[in-house]
C-alpha cells in the first residue's frame, strides 16, 4: 500500500448480488472501477484477496478496497475562464463558448475545455478509471456554443454515460438554417459515418454501415431566406444536426463544411464576421447519477447568433423572434 492510497471498508449488502455490483453499491465506486481494482489485487473479502467479479459473497461479510491515488492526467491544467452553470462533487455543467475545443487532440493539444477543467476542478477529481481527469461523456463541436455536462467522479461518469447510451438525456439545439424546412416540423432519420470522399466530414450512409441517428426538428420562425429551427436529439452522433439538416436541403448558416448560405445572405454573414455554424446547445436535462434528482438547464442564444437573427428578421419581426431564443 502506497503512502497516498486510501482504504474503503464496509460489509456486503443483502440481495445476493455479484461481487462487482455489491461492492459498487457499498463503496460508491463504479462497477468498472471495482473490476479494475479486483484485477489489481486491491480488494479483500473477509480478509482474503478477491479476484472474481461474478462471485456472489454472503451478505454481511466485510470487505476492504485499497484505492490508489489517481494518477495525473496527461493534459496540462490551464487557467481558462469558464461559464459554470451548475457544479457539485460529482459533476459540472458548462456553457461553452463557440471557438473552444472540448478535448485535446492533434492540432489542439492545449487551450481546450479539458485543460480549463483540470485547473478549475483541481483537487476535486477523484479519478475516471484511476486518472485524475474530467469525464467527457459527450462533446459539442468547437464552433458550436452551449451546454454540456462533465463528470468529476467515476460513478458520475458511468451513470451519465449510461443515460447517453439509452438516449434518455434531453438535448435541444437552436439553429439558423438556409431557407425554411418543408414541412416545418418533422424527423430526420439516417445513419451517419465518416465520408468516403472527405475524411474530415461525416455523411449519411446506408443503415448498417454507420451509426443510427434521429433528429426531431421544428421551425420556430421563418426569416428572410432563412429560418430559426429547434432540433431535439434522440441520438448524439458527430455533426448530427449539421448533417441531417443539410441532407434535407437546409444546411446551417455559416457552416463551412456542409453548405453555403444563399447568395443574398453572404454579405450579411461577412459584415457580421459570422464564420461558424449557427448552432447552439440550448437545453440539457438528465437524472443526476448520484442523487437521482432530475436536472434541467437552459442557455440563452449567444450574442453573435442574436445579431444575425436581427439582420434576418423582417421589419418588426425581431422582437417576437428574439423572445424565442
Amino acid at each position: 500500500m502506497g503512502a497516498s492510497d486510501s482504504i474503503i471498508s464496509g460489509v456486503i449488502p443483502p440481495g445476493g448480488l455479484r461481487l462487482d455490483k455489491a461492492l459498487a453499491e457499498a463503496s460508491g465506486l463504479s462497477r468498472e472501477r471495482v473490476k479494475a481494482l479486483l484485477g489489481e489485487g486491491r480488494i479483500a473479502i473477509g480478509g482474503v484477496r478477491a479476484a472474481n467479479a461474478s462471485a456472489r459473497p454472503p451478505e454481511g461479510v466485510t470487505f476492504t478496497i485499497t484505492v490508489p491515488e489517481a494518477t495525473p492526467a496527461h493534459a496540462v491544467a490551464q487557467d481558462i475562464p469558464l461559464s459554470v452553470i451548475y457544479e457539485d462533487d460529482a459533476l459540472i455543467v458548462i456553457d461553452k463558448p463557440a471557438g473552444l475545443v472540448v478535448h485535446p487532440a492533434a492540432g489542439n493539444l492545449d487551450g481546450t475545455l479539458v485543460n480549463a477543467l483540470l485547473h478549475h476542478c483541481r483537487g476535486q477529481l477523484s479519478g475516471i478509471g484511476g486518472v485524475a481527469r474530467p469525464g467527457i461523456v459527450h462533446r459539442i463541436d468547437k464552433d458550436t456554443s452551449g451546454l454540456l455536462v462533465v463528470a468529476k467522479t467515476d460513478v458520475a461518469h458511468e451513470g451519465l454515460a449510461k443515460q447517453f447510451a439509452d438516449h434518455s438525456i434531453v438535448r435541444a439545439y437552436k439553429c439558423l438554417t438556409a431557407g425554411a424546412p418543408m414541412p416545418p416540423a418533422g424527423t430526420v432519420r439516417g445513419a451517419i459515418a465518416r465520408s468516403n470522399h472527405d475524411r474530415k466530414k461525416m455523411a449519411l450512409v446506408e443503415e448498417g454501415r454507420g451509426k443510427h441517428a434521429v433528429t426531431h426538428y421544428k421551425t420556430l420562425a421563418v426569416l428572410n431566406d432563412a429560418a430559426l429551427v429547434e432540433c431535439r436529439l434522440e441520438t448524439g452522433r458527430t455533426h448530427q444536426v449539421r448533417v441531417h439538416l443539410a441532407s434535407i436541403g437546409h444546411s446551417l448558416l455559416g457552416d463551412p463544411v456542409y453548405g453555403r448560405a444563399p447568395s443574398r445572405l453572404r454579405p450579411i454573414l461577412s459584415r457580421l464576421n459570422f464564420h461558424r455554424q449557427a448552432l447552439h446547445a440550448a437545453e440539457l436535462g438528465f437524472v443526476h447519477p448520484v442523487s437521482g434528482d432530475k436536472l434541467h438547464f437552459t442557455s440563452p442564444t449567444p450574442v453573435d447568433m442574436r445579431e444575425l437573427i436581427v439582420e434576418l428578421c423582417a421589419e418588426g419581426q425581431d422582437t417576437r423572434v428574439l423572445a424565442m431564443v
